[in-house]
């Protein structure tokens, strides 16, 4: 099978996926967002130093440990709200809860799914909630990374 992008992508062998395993090229038209998500896909999941210079600004009061516990504790809850209002075509809330995600995310240091909430935020915002239901594939999966690695990294070696 050959790839349809002839450039090492030094992300996987599998060239055909911006998100390798989860979304395939056929299902992003050409010229759309393709770019992003493969330039999200390059994204560390977890910026560390963001939680650190949070808690350096709340002088080590441990909230920014907290924080970080409480998004990994609402993540099913975020991701099953988000993926009802995409599913359901409705707009209002699920600008409502991509934008929450996208926010969160980018506060507790998780860079490559707040980019992905920034592109389904997009997706929301034309209307292409067709798009939107095949991004979030990509949402849960590095969402779910994301925690996990919150989880072992920074909310247990801070706890």
């Amino acid at each position: 099978m050959q790839s349809p992008d002839p450039e090492p992508s030094g992300a996987s062998p599998t060239a055909d996926s911006p998100l390798p395993g989860v979304l395939p090229v056929p299902s992003v038209p050409a010229g759309t967002a393709a770019p992003s998500l493969e330039a999200a896909a390059l994204l560390p999941l977890i910026d560390a130093t963001v939680l650190d210079e949070l808690d350096d600004e709340l002088a080590g009061s441990g909230l920014a440990q907290r924080f970080a516990r409480d998004y990994a504790a609402m993540w099913d809850q975020r991701l099953s709200r988000l993926g009802a209002a995409v599913d359901s075509q409705d707009e209002d809330s699920a600008l409502d809860a991509v934008i929450s995600l996208k926010i969160s995310s980018a506060m507790v240091g998780g860079v490559r799914l707040a980019k992905l909430a920034e592109l389904l935020e997009a997706l929301i915002r034309q209307g292409d909630f067709a798009q939107g239901q095949v991004l979030m594939l990509g949402v849960a999966l590095d969402g779910a990374r994301t925690v996990s690695e919150l989880q072992s990294t920074y909310i247990l070696e801070n706890g």
